[in-house]
């Protein structure tokens, strides 16, 4: 039986949380509390598995209770609640980087109460699933335990011409597991010889993405010679807001991708929430394109349709990531790109907070490379460069 803890200033909010929860098989709410200070105490008294908390409450706020929180619970997962709009979308975002875990929006512009608790239920009993590192009966195989995402605030804002970064040293790659986890399954037999050049780097990441794009990405120089194109899945406002953190708080140039823009060296494009970011050639310049078709995996925007779209494009000449997320989005767009003759990379099993979309990439035998989030930026460097240090001497 998973355990939850609801921490939420409005008795409706706190109300509707425990009806959504209350006929989720599994689950059992053995607790509420109506702000972060009190929240701590019972934390302490009922050691709840999951604890979904508000941001904005009185005495002590989500965020300041999360930052206590992981002084002394480093491994409890934690599920923020936050409103789609421009100031919740920034809220929990620092949240995420004061240790946060994961975060589901509250309904809005529902037609009923009924309709309300389904929205909450549909959103949020998949993430406590999966975070808890139980399963419902009869469902399938969990990931492991939540790890807490801990990202580096980001720093002051700086100017769009930026100096040249420092490369970091090349560091060889070699396939990881958690001790005790299932053998890294082999990748299957390539169509094309893998180490060539790479003219663009494709990453996908959903549960706990944010904390790894923004280590990957600070590790990245400014001066990489190729662009970045990523899908994470997240709601609408929440990409721009989150494009303009790592603009901040990272080498790179950073931009939520729109309609038509040109991809450039160095720059990192983001797909806006609810529409999937594809790319297409005009003359020699390759243009972001977003689309609102159906979503794939329940996601829009979707890693799959991202990676058939590189694939397309770029061919043996990609570098394709998936990073910790729920769920197998980017599975299937690995096989195209690997059909391709494009490499993909994984993120191992240990440092993933969930390992669902990594675990089906590696499980297919689609992963070139599964690598622990601290050692995945130098591999993208040393690849992209030695790639094209490789052809121009060719």
């Amino acid at each position: 039986m998973i355990s939850v803890l609801v921490v939420d200033d409005s008795v409706v909010v706190r109300r509707l949380i425990v009806d959504a929860l209350g006929g989720a098989e599994g689950i059992e709410v053995v607790g509420t509390a109506s702000n972060g200070l009190l929240a701590q105490a019972k934390i302490d008294q009922l050691k709840p598995d999951v604890i979904t908390m508000d941001i904005e409450m009185p005495q002590m706020d989500g965020i300041t209770a999360v930052r206590e929180l992981r002084k002394r619970h480093r491994q409890v997962p934690v599920i923020m609640f936050s409103t789609l709009s421009a100031s919740g979308a920034s809220a929990t975002l620092e949240a995420l980087s004061a240790g946060a875990t994961d975060y589901v929006t509250k309904p809005s512009n529902v037609g009923s109460v009924n309709e309300s608790i389904k929205a909450v239920r549909d959103e949020l009993v998949p993430k406590i699933y999966a975070l808890a590192g139980k399963r419902r009966p009869g469902a399938a195989p969990p990931a492991p335990p939540a790890r807490p995402a801990v990202a580096p605030p980001p720093s002051a804002a700086r100017p769009l011409t930026r100096p040249g970064a420092v490369t970091p040293p090349p560091v060889a790659g070699r396939p990881l597991a958690r001790p005790g986890a299932a053998p890294v399954k082999a990748a299957a037999p390539r169509r094309t010889a893998a180490g060539g050049r790479v003219d663009i780097l494709a990453i996908g990441s959903s549960t706990g993405g944010p904390d790894a794009l923004t280590k990957v990405l600070t590790g990245i120089p400014a001066d990489l010679p190729v662009p970045i194109v990523i899908t994470q899945h997240m709601p609408p406002v929440f990409t721009k807001m989150f494009a303009e953190r790592l603009d901040r708080g990272t080498p790179l140039h950073v931009v939520e991708a729109g309609d038509g823009m040109e991809l450039t060296a160095g720059w990192v494009y983001i797909a806006p929430g609810d529409k999937h970011l594809v790319l297409h050639r005009r003359g020699t310049a390759t243009l972001t394109q977003l689309s609102s078709a159906p979503p794939e995996n329940s996601c829009r925007p979707a890693v799959d349709v991202m990676f058939r779209s590189v694939a397309a494009l770029y061919g043996a000449s990609a570098y394709a990531t998936v990073l910790t997320g729920m769920g197998s989005d980017g599975r299937g767009g690995a096989k195209v790109l690997r059909d391709a003759g494009a490499e993909v990379l994984a993120q191992d099993e240990a440092t993933s907070v969930v390992w669902g979309m990594p675990g089906a990439v590696v499980g297919a035998g689609l992963a070139d490379e599964v690598l622990p989030l601290d050692r995945i930026a130098a591999h993208l460097v040393n690849r992209v460069k030695s790639g094209r240090s490789a052809a121009v001497a060719r």
